[in-house]
């Protein structure tokens, strides 16, 4: 081989290893950027899983007492068995802010992920315990008692699990696209009413309303043992936002260090107020309300409630990138304002409408509306607390508010229809709203002055 083609060769080889030397970095770059992504997204979807459980659980209870009122309140006609399960239903309401503050205590001390781990076992006993009760003729009165205590412990559970994940999800997300990661929260909140539909669905058409009556109404409760089961696998990989010196300080997911931070607990007291108000009018009291007061039949208010809550969990990601351009404060102001002008037309317009596309198409507007505050919530709440109390700051003031507010929407809308005012309904939501608008617009931004923007 001739001298200049040897050097020639040697030239190119030592190209290419320079080449190869210099990409090498950049390929691991990217290899490490990657993995960080993917265990991301994978934190954000665990963490949030929990949340799909307990809607799921939620709505499966109320499905589930048109079948199960009878075995566990045996006297008494219908409307007083189904009175009854829906007191044991609104009792574990009342054990949520024990919930937001055990667990976030938890989360605050040892951890978020320990405290997520927790919560969502509890869901799953609760679960199964319902799946496999004795009934009244099995038991006799032990039976409803065993029931109330079941869901009062899912009622920890509940409780426990907002201020925790939403800490925790706020926490793992990447500056710059907190609002997208966020959003995903209510994703699978949405996510656990379709998928109980769903369920509800395929048994009444499988089964018959005897057999739903004698033993299927067991089946939903053990499908949300399993999912329950699956987010505690999920969960069980996760890795810790918060080190052990910050658990450790004195007043870490204490009551005296929450305290410190009178502004932020009212914000969020405020804010939770009207958001789970306006978030259970438009979904769970929307239903209802489509039926009984705009005379629409209820297969087809139930295909266009599905319909509509897959719109809005596909909105929610959607709004959270909106928040990440123009700021979690802005979009909480766009709720207020906007649930304040727009609760009342939407309200008193679907009651004119005959036409289930003009009134699918008034539900999303609606549920849009309510898009600027689900979608970022939980970051918004985190935002306002140091990490040492953030968890408790987030749960216990959300589960009091929700409680209250949330809790007793449904109950509110009905009494008021049974009533003949179901006007003032619409009322109490705007005004509530009006509060959310004014909370939100003298907060400090977040942006600026949050615990969480380094």
């Amino acid at each position: 081989m001739p001298a200049s083609a040897s050097r020639r060769k040697t030239g190119c080889i030592g190209l290419l290893k320079e080449t190869r030397l210099k990409l090498n970095p950049l390929a691991s770059q990217i290899e490490q950027a990657t993995t960080i992504e993917y265990r991301r997204i994978h934190a954000v979807i665990a963490a949030s899983s929990g949340n799909l459980v307990e809607w799921f659980d939620f709505f499966v209870y109320s499905f589930g007492s048109l079948y199960f009122a009878h075995e566990f309140f045996p006297s008494g006609n219908a409307a007083t068995q189904l009175l009854n399960t829906a007191g044991v239903f609104a009792t574990g309401f009342l054990t949520r802010p024990i919930g937001g503050w055990l667990f976030g205590r938890i989360a605050d001390r040892r951890g978020r992920r320990i405290a997520m781990l927790i919560s969502v076992l509890l869901m799953c006993g609760g679960s199964l315990a319902i799946a496999v009760l004795p009934t009244y003729a099995q038991v006799g009165a032990l039976a409803p008692a065993l029931l109330l205590l079941v869901r009062c412990v899912q009622g920890l559970s509940v409780g426990g699990e907002y201020g925790a994940s939403a800490t925790y999800v706020s926490e793992v997300a990447q500056a710059g696209r907190r609002g997208f990661f966020a959003s995903f929260q209510y994703v699978t909140v949405i996510g656990g009413q379709i998928a109980a539909l769903i369920v509800v669905v395929v048994l009444q058409r499988i089964l018959s309303t005897q057999e739903l009556h004698a033993w299927g109404w067991r089946i939903p409760f053990a499908l949300g043992a399993v999912a329950a089961l699956t987010s505690v696998y999920l969960r069980g990989s996760l890795d810790e936002t918060t080190d052990a010196r910050t658990r450790n300080q004195a007043r870490a997911g204490t009551l005296a260090g929450l305290l410190a931070h009178k502004r932020a607990v009212t914000t969020v007291l405020a804010l939770t107020a009207g958001g789970s108000l306006a978030l259970y009018t438009f979904t769970t009291y929307m239903q209802k309300y489509l039926i009984i007061s705009v005379g629409m039949r209820a297969n087809t208010a139930s295909m266009l409630m599905a319909a509509a809550l897959v719109t809005y969990m596909l909105m929610q990601p959607i709004f959270g990138i909106l928040a990440d351009w123009i700021g979690t404060k802005r979009c909480m102001i766009l709720f207020g304002v906007l649930a304040t002008v727009g609760t009342v037309p939407i309200m008193y317009v679907l009651r004119t409408v005959s036409n289930p596309c003009w009134a699918f198409a008034l539900v999303v507007a609606a549920l849009a509306i309510l898009s600027f505050y689900t979608s970022i919530s939980g970051l918004v709440k985190a935002e306002l607390f140091p990490a040492e109390i953030r968890a408790l700051g987030v749960g216990l003031p959300y589960a009091l508010a929700n409680a209250v507010f949330g809790g007793s929407a449904e109950y509110i809308g009905l009494s008021m229809k049974s009533a003949g005012d179901e006007p003032a309904f619409f009322w109490y939501v705007t005004v509530m709203s009006m509060v959310v608008a004014v909370v939100a617009i003298v907060m400090p931004d977040p942006a600026v002055n949050g615990y969480l923007r380094d």
